[in-house]
């Protein structure tokens, strides 16, 4: 089963990213995207897209206060200190 990361919210400034930008995660190893990728964004999915592929957001307490099948982590940037953009990645399932 695949992932589909999508920027959900950015507080502060990303030079990465832009709201609703996506990428994928195919089998569960494989990152397709048409935009760069930011190594914080992925250091902070690395702890949880395997789980994700197999087990439900609510399991890893990542489950969206709306939609229980959709996970959310946030990239580790320290905006409000940094001067950068905290972002946070929706992760859903893709059949």
């Amino acid at each position: 089963m695949d992932l589909v990361v999508t920027v959900a919210d950015i507080r502060g400034k990303c030079s990465a990213y832009q709201m609703g930008d996506t990428f994928t995660l195919k089998e569960g190893y494989l990152l397709v995207s048409d935009v760069p990728v930011c190594m914080h964004a992925l250091s902070a999915l690395m702890p949880f897209y395997n789980a994700l592929r197999v087990s439900s957001p609510e399991e890893w307490k990542l489950a969206g206060k709306k939609d229980k099948s959709k996970a959310y982590v946030q990239c580790p940037d320290a905006a409000t200190h940094t001067g950068g953009g905290c972002v946070v990645f929706e992760i859903a399932k893709s059949e």
